[in-house]
């Protein structure tokens, strides 16, 4: 079905991506100052998807992207695609599955899986 993956960038700002129901990522968004601005633009783009515009373009190195709008403001960008229509594939995947995406947080250091405490102790040992 798709998820919403949030996390952190290397400068501790959050993002999130849209990844596709085999996991690879269509989409990143701008920066996040706080995770719960991610977590409301999210929801915002969940209930507006009919309102969302596909900007496509071809790179100097041939290779296929779109800008995401809401209205006149750019949300985010799609991965690079090396054919036109794995990116309209992309686009599909969007439309039909980003309203119902569930959102994952793993913006924080914690563990996420209950074992992987237990692992990193015994790893340690």
């Amino acid at each position: 079905m798709g998820a919403f993956v949030i996390s952190r960038r290397f400068n501790d700002e959050y993002k999130f991506v849209f990844t596709s129901r085999k996991g690879k990522v269509i989409f990143t968004s701008l920066s996040y100052e706080l995770r719960f601005e991610c977590e409301e633009d999210i929801e915002k783009f969940k209930k507006t998807i009919e309102l969302a515009k596909f900007l496509k373009f071809k790179g100097s190195g041939g290779k296929y992207f779109f800008k995401l709008m809401l209205g006149d403001v750019h949300f985010a960008t799609s991965r690079k695609y090396t054919t036109e229509l794995l990116l309209q594939k992309g686009i599909k995947e969007i439309v039909n599955y980003a309203s119902r995406a569930e959102i994952l947080d793993f913006s924080s250091n914690e563990p996420i899986f209950e074992d992987e405490e237990v692992f990193a102790e015994e790893e340690a040992d």
